[in-house]
């Protein structure tokens, strides 16, 4: 009953495993193989969808033994599906294992990561050489395919007759590339540095324009309140002013007439006397 449970087990893991780390699985199943039983193993990882990375079981004891000796071809053509291309392939078929259908389309998928990596806009002429198709409507099914597989992100320019490419797989590296790639990882270091030093020219600009902005709104609204308080002095001016005026200036009043004289009454009197 135990052994069956952990038997159990010991399948899920590997199903989870594989499902996660497509190499995973075989580079736990090549611990254990030798000699034909490797032989198979890397028939299978070649033709196994969904792995395109095999630096790591390249590096296992057991598979290192079979670079020499009567699977010396399994070996040869493990690495070519890790560094190498299809073009390699075909000029050195006698070197290499007979590939399946399956396994030639998937070393093809590799040659196009490998020369997405070389130019984001990849003639067609170049694929169809590189790749040994012989018709466009071929060249651009096997390039949709790598699309959906994921091999490279980027879409066909039917019109210019190119793929252009966005993201591609990342494929195994040699030793012999670290140099490279560290010449590589330093020029995007450099250019990194370069947007932040452009970066923080630009914050420096943006706020010393923030500064002289407010420095010249602050002057506005002084401005405001200095003609504020003016115009209210001169209004309150105005308004005494014309107060004043009124009072010191007002209509005299009329006389009522009492105690008055006519100046022709008094003759009128003495004709009658």
């Amino acid at each position: 009953m135990n052994s069956m449970s952990m038997d159990k087990d010991d399948a899920s893991s590997l199903l989870a495993v594989a499902t996660n780390h497509p190499l995973e699985q075989f580079v736990l199943l090549a611990k254990g193989a030798k000699g034909s039983a490797c032989a198979e193993l890397i028939k299978q990882v070649l033709e196994a969808p969904g792995v395109h990375v095999f630096g790591e079981l390249l590096e296992m004891p057991n598979i290192k033994e079979l670079e020499t000796g009567p699977y010396e071809k399994h070996f040869k053509t493990l690495n070519l599906f890790a560094y190498g291309t299809y073009k390699e392939f075909l000029e050195n078929t006698s070197d290499y294992l007979e590939l399946t259908p399956a396994q030639c389309k998937k070393l093809q998928h590799l040659t196009i990561a490998t020369l997405a990596t070389q130019e984001k806009c990849i003639p067609y002429s170049v694929l169809l050489k590189e790749l040994d198709i012989k018709n466009v409507r071929d060249l651009e099914d096997l390039i949709i395919e790598a699309i959906y597989a994921d091999i490279i992100h980027g879409k066909l320019d039917q019109e210019c007759k190119r793929v252009e490419v966005d993201v591609a797989l990342g494929r195994d590296a040699r030793l012999e590339d670290a140099a490279d790639i560290a010449d590589v990882l330093a020029g995007w270091c450099n250019a990194c540095e370069a947007v932040l030093t452009s970066v923080d020219r630009h914050i420096v600009r943006a706020n010393n324009h923030k500064q002289r902005s407010i420095r010249h709104q602050q002057g506005i609204d002084q401005e405001i309140l200095y003609i504020k308080k003016t115009l209210k002095a001169q209004a309150e001016n105005d308004e005494s002013a014309t107060g004043g005026g009124s009072e010191s200036h007002s209509a005299p009043k009329k006389n009522s007439g009492k105690g008055k004289i006519p100046r022709n009454s008094a003759k009128f009197w003495q004709k009658t006397t």
